[in-house]
């Protein structure tokens, strides 16, 4: 790809979150090397219109890994007793008054 400068070209803006329109703002041979949003105008990398992969909190991945081990335990012994639901609460909300 010969790119030039001012050139029109899609990329992953990292402020919009999503492959918007850009341009290319300077060069690294005949590559891209940083582009200009043409919605946001920031500049940033070339992403080759590749999103950067997602952050995930420790904790929540130790859960969902938690529960898909349960998923498939359930499905392998499928004559185990579920386990315990959590105490559920009665809904907290206003009481009628009551009429005399």
């Amino acid at each position: 790809m010969s790119a030039r400068l001012g050139d029109d070209i899609d990329d992953f803006c990292v402020k919009c979150k999503r492959v918007m329109n850009h341009a290319v703002v300077s060069l690294l041979g005949d590559e891209p090397a940083k582009v200009r949003c043409r919605t946001c105008h920031s500049d940033h990398d070339y992403r080759h219109e590749q999103a950067p992969p997602p952050k995930i909190d420790p904790r929540k991945a130790a859960a969902q890994a938690e529960k898909a081990a349960a998923a498939a335990a359930a499905a392998a012994d499928p004559d185990a007793a579920p386990a315990e639901p959590s105490e559920k609460t009665a809904p907290k909300g206003r009481k009628k008054a009551s009429v005399s």
